[in-house]
């Protein structure tokens, strides 16, 4: 078996290797999604229907041919239904010519909506959004807001009464205080707090004179600060759902004129795919960078691995993305990586232990890597949550689930911590070695009783909840298993019950999906290399022999 793994992982690295850009990275595509595709057009209809009428069409014409046999939407075309993306299409359709295929697209949609939720009403469609986010209005609170605006959710006084009220008036403290507000978005969305509180208070101004008059007063100091966090390209995070969130919601508040409508336009008709639909995002390519820089690691020739021009060239690419000013959104410090070169992105704890590990890879530590690294260090440290785990873009403000602390992200971190903790000042490898401890005993405690870790971001689309235990225990036993300075009395437990649960959800075909679905090239994948060590040798063949005919 290991002379046809070692021909295939060649042939791999060649394939890896030919898709190499100009610029000697990885850039990547991310699918078109029906999801950012409703929230583009519908966005662009708000900014000038007349001038993006072409880009609309194309745009309906997508996420009408990319309906489900359901009559619903998911993520991607290849995704199940679900909540969010069809009742954004809904939404979108609103737009639509009186056409037979948008017709039926939105009948069949509101036969699928019926079915999950009850019914179309606008009680039934906010209980279903706010079943799905809870008390987060990060995603519940855009999408309320743009069906109110398509008419969704009946006449227009009845229909503002269902979007909450988003306190962009809070804005105007200083972010030190953000905590202290507990305000109702994640720290990565306060452009979305801004402007769909500003849209909800133009639209159904509070009975309450005093808020009435300080959301006023204060509406142009918070549309400042919207401009100010919007990057020179207008795409916010490089992210087509945010974007069209606070484009739409300031079109529609007399805001047309606007630079930040104005530039969030421009962002979206420019992000369209040749086939009229959108992506989620621009692209990953920092990730898929320092993700193929793990997966080349020889400079052999003759095993297709990276030569020492590339590899140099790719140390200074990295180097280059480094983030070196406190960030517009989530007023972090610099030092930090984002997931893409693009200037929309946004310095995260995945990405920079990513690139901190792979700058180990690319040729001889010199005082330039050094120093880099150190900052990427420190960023890291001072990212920690008060439970000892690590967030993915900010300390979180304590209360919102997309602010909290993440196991895969926590591990990776400690990997990349433990990896420089050598090379740093003596003052900073103590505080490494405190960082460590925190972050042990957060995954300690964030371990479930069948030994696995539940991810925050990668999750798997066919499970009932959504969540991606194998994808979060893999990376957490992997990263685990490769430190060098932290104790194995706690590490050991951790690994061998993540090992166990791995072991206890592998298919009967080999390989691995979510638990009780159908095996994912992935998930396999990372199952494989985190049993890899010292697993049972059948259960890791079984893994391999199913990569192999895929």
């Amino acid at each position: 078996m290991e002379n046809s793994v070692d021909r295939l992982l060649v042939r791999l690295r060649g394939r890896l290797l030919s898709e190499m850009t100009d610029a000697g990275v990885w850039e990547g595509r991310l699918s078109s999604s029906a999801l950012a595709s409703a929230i583009a057009i519908f966005a662009l209809s708000k900014a000038d229907a007349d001038k993006h009428a072409d880009t609309i069409s194309r745009g309906l014409g997508w996420i009408a041919t990319h309906a489900n046999d359901d009559g619903g939407w998911g993520d991607s075309p290849e995704s199940p239904s679900n909540i969010t993306a069809t009742i954004l299409c809904w939404a979108a359709f609103s737009i639509a010519p009186d056409d037979p295929a948008y017709v039926n697209a939105i009948e069949s949609a509101e036969a699928w909506l019926c079915k999950e939720a009850g019914a179309i009403d606008p009680v039934a469609i906010r209980k279903a959004i706010l079943a799905r986010y809870g008390n987060d209005r990060t995603f519940a609170a855009p999408i309320l807001m743009m069906c109110a605006l398509a008419g969704r959710l009946g006449d227009a006084a009845e229909a503002w009464k269902t979007v909450p009220q988003l306190p962009f008036e809070l804005l105007v403290f200083s972010y030190r205080w953000f905590r202290v507000l507990r305000l109702t978005v994640v720290s990565y969305a306060l452009p979305a707090l801004i402007a769909i509180g500003y849209v909800r208070h133009m639209s159904r101004p509070s009975r309450n004179p005093i808020a009435r008059f300080w959301r006023g007063m204060v509406a142009p100091r918070a549309l400042g600060i919207a401009e100010r966090m919007q990057p020179e390209n207008g795409g916010y995070e490089e992210a087509i759902p945010l974007t069209g969130f606070v484009t739409m919601s300031l079109a529609s508040a007399g805001e047309k004129d606007c630079l930040v409508v104005k530039r969030g336009a421009e962002f979206l008709v420019h992000s369209m795919r040749e086939d009229g639909g959108w992506p989620i995002d621009t692209n990953l390519a920092t990730w898929l960078t320092t993700l193929s820089v793990k997966a080349i690691p020889s400079d052999d020739p003759d095993k297709n691995g990276l030569s020492t021009e590339q590899r140099l060239r790719i140390r200074e690419w990295l180097l280059g993305q480094q983030h070196d000013k406190q960030h517009p959104l989530t007023y972090g410090a610099p030092g930090g990586w984002a997931w893409t070169d693009l200037p929309g992105g946004m310095p995260d704890a995945d990405d920079t232990p990513g690139v901190l590990l792979a700058l180990r890879r690319l040729g001889e530590i010199d005082e330039t890597v050094r120093a880099s690294a150190a900052r990427g260090v420190r960023w890291l440290i001072d990212l920690r949550n008060s439970d000892g785990g690590t967030p993915t873009f900010a300390k979180g403000w304590g209360h919102l689930p997309f602010d909290r602390s993440c196991p895969d992200v926590t591990a990776h971190t400690m990997w990349a911590l433990d990896e420089w903790r050598d090379d740093v000042s003596v003052a900073l490898k103590v505080e490494i070695e405190k960082n460590q401890a925190e972050n042990l005993s957060y995954l300690r405690h964030s371990q479930q009783a069948d030994g696995s870790w539940v991810p925050l971001w990668f999750g798997n689309q066919w499970t009932h909840n959504q969540e991606g235990p194998v994808y979060g225990t893999a990376r957490v036993v992997d990263y685990l298993r490769v430190l060098k300075h932290a104790p194995s009395d706690v590490t050991a437990p951790l690994v061998a019950n993540g090992c166990a649960y791995l072991l206890k959800v592998q298919n009967e075909d080999g390989g691995w999906g979510g638990t009780g679905q159908v095996s994912s090239i992935e998930e396999t994948a990372l199952a494989v290399k985190a049993l890899l060590p010292d697993g049972p040798k059948d259960a890791v063949e079984r893994g391999v022999e199913w990569l192999k005919t895929q």
